[in-house]
């Protein structure tokens, strides 16, 4: 039996749940701000169960990924020391915050997409761009295309090999769901490190 399939299983019959939609826009809100799971993990099962609508998925992801950035933008901008420090110390990256504040004064907009693609915290991105000022119209852009780029891409494989993506997550999803949470732990860790 395998480590994870409980969790595979409870993600399938969430995926064909008349309130997964719902499910979906609330994991990719609240992701962007505090929550631990990326969206991924609920998109991928319920554009497999609906291929046709993977694209438009990908959409209500994004959008809803995006909306909560900006939750957390404001969150950072207005109140940091009261609901985003904790947020930062809940995660053990306090030593990183202000070292991410090189970041946006050197990458400015690439710092926001590395951290919108990657295992790199989106939450502490979103969190840091309010907290020291990045400019919003660039937080906003780089937000929506590395996000995008992120749920398209998922889903627009999805929706080209459906069935074979299925199949393969069947067989190998304690990989796949250890692969995700080995990267996620790497850019936590990178960002403990970083100088």
């Amino acid at each position: 039996m395998r480590l994870f399939s409980r969790l595979l299983d409870r993600l399938w019959t969430t995926a064909a749940s008349r309130g997964a939609v719902r499910m979906l826009v609330l994991v990719s809100f609240t992701e962007s701000v505090f929550f631990p799971l990326p969206p991924d993990l609920l998109l991928i099962p319920m554009a497999l169960a609906a291929r046709e609508r993977a694209l438009r998925l990908a959409a209500i992801c994004l959008a809803a990924s995006v909306a909560g950035g900006v939750a957390g933008y404001f969150v950072g901008m207005f109140f940091m020391d009261v609901a985003g420090m904790p947020i930062v110390r809940f995660y053990g990256l306090q030593e990183q915050y202000h070292a991410v504040k090189e970041w946006y004064d050197t990458y400015n907009a690439w710092a926001v997409a590395v951290a919108g693609l990657t295992p790199v915290p989106y939450k502490l991105c979103t969190l840091t761009a309010g907290a020291f000022r990045v400019d919003f119209a660039t937080f906003l852009l780089a937000s929506v295309a590395s996000r995008g780029l992120r749920f398209f891409v998922i889903a627009g494989l999805i929706y080209l090999y459906g069935e074979r993506v299925r199949f393969f997550l069947e067989r190998r999803f304690d990989l796949v769901l250890l692969v995700t949470l080995v990267l996620g732990v790497l850019g936590f860790a990178a960002l403990k490190f970083l100088n």
